[in-house]
């Protein structure tokens, strides 16, 4: 669990350092975007919480989660819900749809926005979701977890070349920021 948390943190403290060195924002009035940055890492795992309390309170797990939380046992629940990360395979967040529309929100909020805090939280969300994918393909070979709602089965070629375009898109994201 620690050494996601710390890929996670690193990656979005060198998306952070990216983003201030590009832009020259070393002003301390740019505080925000490293806040929003920090929240944007941390908030697509809320998504194991809602697939616990709303998608499926039925299963086992979802109910030693509960129990736990109950007991304010947060680091067993922390751990128990990181050993147990593969088994949830409906995540809301973590799915095709879902990037594809956070892609169009981020290119919105970055577009649009004047606020630092949001172009920082909409970068390190994008940031979480594409490490995610790295590492479960990393881990299990493949992103069916990420596509078996959308029905649609990457070789892997296509995994490759979907990885690389939604690095593409970040990177074209930070210069815009």
């Amino acid at each position: 669990m620690r050494r996601e948390l710390a890929l996670h943190f690193v990656s979005t403290l060198m998306l952070l350092i990216l983003v201030v060195v590009f832009k020259r924002w070393f002003s301390f009035s740019y505080w925000p975007l490293v806040v929003g940055g920090i929240l944007g890492t941390f908030l697509p795992d809320v998504d194991h919480l809602i697939y616990v309390y709303f998608t499926s309170p039925q299963e086992l797990t979802s109910q030693r989660v509960v129990s736990l939380v109950g007991q304010k046992e947060i680091p067993r629940t922390l751990s128990l819900l990181y050993e147990t990360r593969g088994e949830r395979r409906n995540l809301i967040f973590h799915s095709f749809y879902f990037q594809l529309l956070f892609w169009i929100l981020t290119f919105l909020v970055i577009s649009s926005s004047g606020s630092v805090f949001g172009r920082g939280l909409v970068a390190a969300f994008s940031l979480h979701l594409i490490v995610d994918e790295f590492v479960d393909l990393r881990a299990l070979g493949n992103l069916e977890n990420w596509f078996s709602q959308a029905g649609i089965f990457l070789d892997s070629q296509k995994t490759n070349l979907y990885l690389v375009v939604n690095v593409v898109a970040l990177l074209i994201f930070v210069v815009l920021l």
